[in-house]
């Protein structure tokens, strides 16, 4: 395979392959250190407008493919695109894994990153996702809840997995713990009256007990005063998460797995459940 110039129709075979159905890995143009794929059902080579879903990965960064594969089905059948931001560990070089989490690393903004990578693959399929929903679990959990406090317009549906730590809508804390310096920090103003119109499930497995990768402690490079005063394990911090939400007025379904643990998989269809609903709503089904 070579990237010389192509016949029509080998053009039309190579986008078949690379770029509908599980698509290959794309440097995101905005900035190439990252990168991105997606699941693009078939009927979008036939000119079908979609609904967009953004899927953000844990801290192991294997679960993007997970993520694309695993919503593929749903994807087809339900006329959504399936797009999986990487961001790999270690892009300033000092070996960092939960920049992304945060939202800001350096001079490096993940959201705006997000938002550059949706216009991006939006221009090149002909869409219009001028909004998405996203789903994210544990360190994309992180993120999902983060990006729906900062950008509430973007989002028809947000569904937020298993998050090691959790930003409150506190606003006599700041960030990260709660919200009080969001625009010092980030230009941005929170609007909890857009967050209120955005259908958010946050989910979790019962049995997600493990502290020991979650627990803050002063010197570490999160740490702040509050820093675990949210709970002890995921579902302790989920469910105050979503108290926070309900108290701003925002409708949350808390789905707290039975036997569930860390595991990704096995959420899947409660998620999947979910943005089917909202879905239909949104489509006056």
């Amino acid at each position: 395979m070579t990237d010389a110039p192509a016949t029509a129709e080998a053009t039309a075979r190579a986008k078949a392959i690379y770029d509908l159905g599980p698509t290959v890995i794309f440097s995101c143009k905005a900035d190439p250190r990252f990168q991105y794929c997606l699941y693009v059902p078939p009927q979008v080579g036939r000119g079908t407008k979609v609904d967009l879903l953004v899927a953000v990965h844990g801290t192991g960064r294997t679960s993007f493919l997970d993520f694309r594969d695993g919503f593929s089905e749903f994807g087809k059948w339900n006329d959504v695109a399936i797009l999986c931001p990487i961001f790999p560990v270690g892009v300033r070089g000092d070996g960092a894994r939960s920049g992304y989490k945060y939202m800001a690393e350096g001079d490096i903004r993940y959201d705006l990153l997000v938002l550059e990578m949706v216009k991006e693959v939006a221009e090149k399929y002909g869409q219009d996702w001028s909004t998405f929903a996203m789903f994210g679990f544990s360190g994309g959990g992180h993120f999902t809840h983060r990006f729906a406090i900062m950008h509430p317009k973007k989002l028809w549906a947000a569904c937020i997995g298993a998050p090691g730590s959790v930003t409150l809508l506190d606003p006599d804390r700041d960030w990260w713990v709660g919200i009080r310096n969001i625009g010092e920090k980030f230009g941005i103003t929170f609007d909890g009256e857009a967050l209120k119109k955005v259908p958010v499930q946050m989910v979790v497995g019962d049995a997600d007990l493990e502290t020991w990768e979650i627990t803050h402690k002063p010197g570490g490079t999160y740490w702040m005063e509050g820093a675990n005063d949210a709970g002890k394990t995921r579902p302790d911090r989920l469910k105050t998460l979503a108290a926070s939400f309900e108290k701003a007025g925002v409708t949350v379904q808390l789905d707290l797995v039975p036997g569930v643990s860390h595991d990704r998989i096995k959420v899947l269809d409660r998620v999947k459940d979910f943005l089917a609903g909202v879905l239909a709503t949104k489509r006056g089904r």
